[in-house]
């Protein structure tokens, strides 16, 4: 069992900055690869950017790929997404997932077992 508790989002003007923090409890934190994933209106969820346990090889959808950024902080069982150079086609409903690491595979929404109940980011113009 893992719980997920997403936070940090908003209202953000175009070419803003956002952080968001995903809290994950209830398991080992370090034996679970974490992932951000997000959904527009009328859209799929598709995934943002997932993080392994150690930290290494991040993955990052092309469309965010050089804006945003994923962190993870063992210590503090939090996983961050740094938000840069935000644009009105990021806004969507934010959520954090995570896998158990030694299955962890792709960052796909349909390979995390468990998920938070997400955080809206709104973009203006």
């Amino acid at each position: 069992e893992v719980q997920l508790v997403e936070s940090g989002g908003g209202l953000v003007q175009a070419g803003g900055s956002l952080r968001l923090s995903c809290a994950v409890s209830g398991s080992r934190f370090d034996e679970y690869a974490i992932g951000w994933f997000r959904q527009a209106p009328g859209k799929e969820r598709e995934g943002v950017s997932c993080i392994s346990s150690s930290g290494g090889r991040p993955y990052y959808a092309d469309s965010v790929k050089g804006r945003f950024t994923i962190s993870r902080d063992n210590a503090k069982n939090t996983v961050y997404l740094q938000m840069n150079s935000v644009k009105p086609e990021d806004t969507a409903v934010y959520y954090c997932a995570a896998d158990w690491v030694q299955t962890f595979r792709t960052c796909a929404p349909g390979r995390m077992d468990y998920w938070g109940k997400g955080t809206l980011v709104t973009v203006s113009s």
